[in-house]
């Protein structure tokens, strides 16, 4: 019986062993991490930019409902881990999934 190749991405250690950590405990909001790992799947894991989903695509494809997904989203946006753009109030959103691990602090 031939196996099903299943599709792999990488995800930086820092989403694991930090991220992870701050969003479900500190933020006491594990669906932020949820959604965030979910669009990073969809963005680096694609080697892709951006992604656009609906609220409702976000919620089917994570399990959650559509309400934490919005929350999430919003706690995303405040923490500058996504930024998000709409061409109308009735399209589905695009997503940048930000890596500020990754960058270079800053200099004085």
């Amino acid at each position: 019986m031939p196996q099903c190749a299943v599709p792999k991405f990488h995800v930086d250690d820092y989403v694991v062993e930090v991220l992870m950590r701050d969003l479900v405990r500190h933020d006491r909001n594990p669906s932020a991490f949820v959604v965030y790992l979910w669009l990073w799947r969809q963005t680096h894991g694609r080697d892709r930019e951006r992604a656009g989903a609906s609220l409702q695509a976000i919620a089917s494809e994570t399990g959650l409902s559509k309400s934490s997904v919005q929350t999430a989203l919003r706690r995303l946006r405040a923490r500058g881990l996504i930024a998000s753009t709409r061409s109308g109030p009735t399209t589905p959103a695009f997503f940048e999934v930000k890596t500020p691990w990754r960058e270079p602090a800053p200099s004085a």
